[in-house]
């Protein structure tokens, strides 16, 4: 195979295409919101959507391992962030339970396969014989790695995208 075949953009990497349909997803409860939440919990969903892609595209383009996995975590955080926007609508019954519970469904889903990603590059960096390691903690309800191509399809955002 030449460069060409096997370069990837971060637009090819799963962690993104999972986070992008995330993203367009929270877009549109913005479009839900209640006016006056117009210019606060909004605009938070915005930033916090644009920061998980965002750092997923710039963590691709850094070519050492721990700048890779230092944006990784930045767009779980992100991710994190935006279950907790989530729990807002929630409480505030902002949208009907029904899609808030598939956009937290979706969004656990995104974070898996972020995991995934995550352990990949950790795996990359161990088996390169590198000096410094980082680990952490595997998480209650990571994927194991053969069950990660799976929920790669399975998103459960059709459905919910219907609000358009």
């Amino acid at each position: 195979m030449d460069a060409q075949q096997t370069y990837q953009t971060f637009e090819n990497l799963d962690a993104y295409k999972a986070a992008r349909e995330f993203r367009k997803a929270m877009y549109e409860v913005t479009r839900h919101l209640p006016n006056f939440e117009k210019f606060e919990l909004a605009s938070q969903i915005r930033r916090a959507s644009v920061s998980l892609t965002n750092n997923i595209a710039e963590g691709h383009g850094r070519f050492h391992f721990l700048d890779q996995i230092k944006f990784m975590l930045q767009a779980r955080g992100s991710l994190e962030e935006l279950q907790d926007d989530l729990n807002i609508c929630e409480d505030e019954k902002y949208l009907p339970p029904a899609d808030i519970s598939k956009l937290k469904d979706e969004s656990w889903r995104v974070h898996k396969i972020l995991n995934g990603y995550i352990r990949y590059l950790r795996n990359r960096k161990i088996n390169a014989n590198e000096p410094y390691v980082l680990r952490d903690k595997k998480i209650n309800g990571d994927l194991p790695d053969d069950e990660l191509e799976e929920s790669l399809s399975a998103s459960t955002l059709q459905p919910f995208n219907s609000l358009r």
